[in-house]
């Protein structure tokens, strides 16, 4: 985590945190969102009970690198590969889509050929997954 956010030159990477669907409970995604921005990150917060719609809007306005969904009512199956489909339809196929929160391991494969990069389940280090976005971020 000691790696800057930002290659000099460039911009910092932008992450839109969503919390899609009726799942109310969101503080792992702040918590999340506050890890990011602690590393240099550029963070949008959605808030609750977004429409796949409104976010992906909200990633194409604020020309986001990333989309990190907390996910806890297990309608990951769904709405991921939802917001991916509408993500391409919009012709932003380069943001790329970041899951975490209540999902069993065993969705992880399905989730992963239906668009979604990376799969972070709960109490994963927020190290790792700023190490994974400053690696995969292909300007940094």
């Amino acid at each position: 985590m000691n790696a800057p956010a930002k290659a000099p030159g460039r911009r910092r990477i932008r992450v839109l945190i969503a919390k899609v669907g009726l799942d109310g409970h969101d503080v792992g995604a702040r918590v999340v969102a506050r890890g990011l921005l602690d590393a240099g990150m550029e963070v949008i917060y959605t808030g609750l009970r977004r429409t796949t719609d409104e976010v992906v809007r909200a990633a194409i306005e604020e020309d986001v690198d990333w989309i990190g969904v907390s996910i806890l009512s297990g309608a990951h199956g769904v709405l991921l590969p939802k917001l991916r489909t509408s993500l391409d339809a919009a012709g932003a196929n380069d943001i790329r889509i970041l899951a975490g929160g209540v999902i069993p391991q065993e969705d992880i494969p399905q989730l992963q050929a239906d668009g979604v990069a990376k799969v972070f389940l709960s109490g994963t280090p927020i190290a790792d997954i700023v190490d994974y976005l400053l690696k995969e971020t292909a300007y940094v």
